[in-house]
């Protein structure tokens, strides 16, 4: 599957110049990365918080406790819908009408279920702190079974998705590109700065290289 089909649910309406609803595409806005804004209902009331997240093949992970209120919505619900964004610069017009920002965004829809095998647990949480920084778990000490015992573990399947992408100049009208006004992109990226050691570390460990791999991909 290459495009995922155009539904109702799924069709970009504001926009649609700017939809797409390539697999590949969506799949690099979600692996660029970690923090997706998830959408529930609790009690009739509509949330929508930032949650950590993983994505293996076709299929994206949250996690927290065994009571957390959002995760037993979303089981109980047997559906839900989450969106990752980044922005990518600040497009200043000469109008305020026409200012805006460079982004990929995607927005995901799916069924949830829970993961209960313990195998299965513990490769979906090592994915996610990978996702935040890779190669950072086999770092770590080994996760006790009264930890992962504690977690509750989803999987959404993703059923249908799009994405909108920004990434072009400034878009005035005609009449107004010869006034006077400063126009352009400022470009936002996020940045790593150089690492900062716990106090409580003993001066025999030092920083490990997948550390200091991430600050030298991603500084300024």
């Amino acid at each position: 599957m290459s495009d995922y089909k155009i539904t109702d649910l799924n069709k970009v309406k504001r926009g649609p110049n700017r939809a797409t609803y390539d697999v590949a595409t969506i799949n690099a806005i979600v692996d660029a990365g970690f923090i997706a804004h998830v959408s529930y209902i609790y009690e009739g009331k509509a949330i929508c918080i930032p949650m950590a997240y993983a994505r293996i093949e076709d299929k994206i992970y949250l996690h927290g406790s065994l009571k957390n209120r959002m995760l037993l919505a979303l089981l109980q619900a047997k559906e839900a819908s989450l969106t990752i964004m980044h922005l990518d610069g600040l497009v200043l017009a000469r109008s305020g009408f026409h200012h805006s920002v460079n982004y990929r965004s995607a927005t995901i829809f799916g069924s949830v279920s829970e993961i209960i095998e313990d195998e299965y647990k513990t490769k979906v949480l090592k994915a996610i702190v990978d996702q935040m920084i890779p190669d950072r778990w086999n770092s770590l000490r080994e996760m006790t079974d009264k930890e992962r015992n504690a977690t509750l573990v989803v999987a959404l399947q993703i059923n249908t998705a799009s994405a909108k992408v920004r990434d072009v100049g400034v878009a005035d009208e005609k009449a107004d590109e010869e006034l006077p006004i400063w126009a352009g992109i400022i470009p936002i990226k996020q940045v790593a700065l150089p690492p900062i050691s716990d106090n409580k570390l003993s001066k025999q460990v030092t920083i490990p290289e997948h550390a200091l791999a991430y600050y030298n991909k991603n500084k300024a």
